[in-house]
């Protein structure tokens, strides 16, 4: 008779813990403190969900469910229009001469 091979445990699954593409989803921020409507004057709460250069961070980064992600767009927009968040940042050197190649790869 042949000898049965002794089967290891999976790696797979001793390494599915949370680590990247773990399927394990951030609650959303707003829902979890039954915050109904997001405020656009709320300048702090709406500059976390914009990155240093002033993009709005997608929903897969910040977490929030879809409406709420859309309440935070829209929020977003309306404080730019009233000058209380700005459209974009400042460059980090000097008067931006020079910088182009810095500029055509904008990935936050």
């Amino acid at each position: 008779m042949a000898k049965q091979r002794r089967t290891k445990p999976s790696s797979r699954r001793r390494d599915k813990k949370g680590g990247p593409g773990s399927g394990r989803r951030k609650p959303c921020l707003f829902c979890k403190d039954k915050i109904e409507h997001v405020d656009y004057k709320d300048v702090t709460t709406l500059s976390r969900f914009t990155s240093e250069r002033g993009k709005i961070r997608s929903q897969r980064i910040t977490g929030l469910c879809r409406r709420h992600q859309s309440q935070v767009a829209t929020a977003v927009k309306r404080a730019r229009e009233l000058a209380l968040m700005p459209y974009v940042a400042e460059p980090a050197g000097g008067d931006g001469i020079g910088r182009r190649r810095d500029r055509d790869r904008d990935r936050d």
